[in-house]
């Protein structure tokens, strides 16, 4: 067995210039498009990992038993969220410094896909459970965890200001809520866009409401006071104040309600010895159900290694602990959330999650996100 290395690296766009300046890899040619003018580098028996810096499921343990498994060398590759990854993929489409991806959610993979930077893997999806396949179930990438986003608000901050939780969206236009809310941004976080896409749904299927309502409540609650974050991570650490950032550096306080996932709560729960303030606003269509992907990246070096950590990925025994590992629930069939701490207790399930295709989201988040940006600026 050769011997391994673990590394975790942050991407610098400047860093693929120098990437390129070794020995020349070879260029891949065909008939398909999504083939052409591909520089491939040079192997070097590194398995090079493409995902965002907030995935927890690297831990040292888990890279260690996949690397005892295949002596196969890893090397972690972090962007600050989903949106970096593919951002990272496009940029170097034409010479890949990656070889797997892991963290795509169903609001970006039909861009990659339509991108061509994923090829064909080689696992069975005979064990993954239907609600993890629904969205996509083809050839280019396979799921590795999953949730439902939606919005997460304070039981106890509401309750001291005598405010009542919202039975609609429309709620929070209201004075009363003013200043009182964050959300991340669907330019660049997952969460965020995944929640954009549930207000559509929404707003579309609610009694006396007409399309583009979606718009119109976004720029209402900007008008009373939004906070507008880069991110899930600095909406729900920095500004919430249900969650555990009240106990970090740099907490501000002060939203009462935020993007998160319904089971947010119990994750809360369980690392809080069976606490938390911390619950999910369950309004039918206001949620969606977020499946994240890994794949091969076109081009890929260490296409084999890939293949052999896809499969690893969601084999029972590693995806079964997605909980553990990345907060989120497993694709496998027969895994529940745990029950220790409180953690399945405080977990909620989405009562109907908005009702988004991939063809929606590829013929319309492009006109969404910019909606978005007008109304919110």
């Amino acid at each position: 067995m050769k011997a391994v290395l673990f590394t975790s690296t942050i991407i610098v766009f400047s860093m693929f210039a120098g990437c390129l300046s070794g020995e020349p890899g070879s260029a891949v040619g065909s008939d398909n498009p999504c083939d052409q003018n591909i520089q491939i580098r040079q192997s070097d028996g590194v398995l090079r990992i493409l995902t965002y810096d907030i995935f927890q499921g690297y831990t040292d343990e888990m890279i260690d038993d996949f690397v005892n498994q295949t002596g196969i060398e890893v090397e972690i590759i972090r962007t600050d969220d989903a949106g970096g990854i593919l951002d990272q993929m496009m940029l170097t489409k034409s010479a890949p410094q990656a070889d797997l991806m892991i963290g795509l959610d169903n609001t970006y993979l039909p861009t990659a896909l339509k991108n061509c930077l994923l090829v064909e893997h080689s696992v069975q999806s005979d064990n993954f459970t239907q609600s993890s396949l629904d969205f996509y179930d083809g050839p280019l990438a396979i799921p590795f965890d999953q949730g439902d986003v939606c919005l997460n608000y304070d039981e106890e901050a509401l309750a001291a200001a005598n405010m009542s939780a919202p039975t609609s969206l429309w709620n929070l236009t209201e004075p009363k809520w003013n200043g009182k809310m964050a959300f991340p941004s669907p330019i660049s976080s997952s969460p965020g866009r995944a929640f954009l896409a549930a207000t559509h749904d929404y707003f579309s299927n609610q009694p006396g409401n007409e399309m583009g309502n979606a718009s119109k409540w976004w720029r209402d609650i900007a008008d009373n006071g939004a906070i507008f974050t880069s991110g899930w991570t600095e909406s729900y650490t920095t500004y919430y104040t249900g969650g555990y950032g009240e106990y970090t550096e740099g907490y501000i306080g002060g939203a009462y309600i935020t993007v998160s996932y319904c089971h947010s709560p119990g994750v809360e729960a369980y690392f809080a010895e069976n606490y938390t303030h911390s619950t999910s606003l369950n309004l039918p269509r206001a949620s969606f159900h977020q499946v994240e992907y890994a794949g091969v990246i076109n081009g890929a070096a260490e296409s084999d290694a890939a293949q052999q950590f896809l499969q690893y990925l969601v084999s029972k025994d590693v995806n079964s602990n997605m909980p553990f590992y990345n907060s989120m629930l497993s694709v496998v069939n027969g895994s529940e959330l745990p029950e220790i701490n409180g953690y399945r207790y405080h977990s909620d399930t989405a009562t109907r999650s908005s009702y988004i295709t991939s063809t929606m989201i590829e013929l319309m988040m492009d006109d969404w996100l910019e909606e978005w940006k007008n109304a919110t600026k």
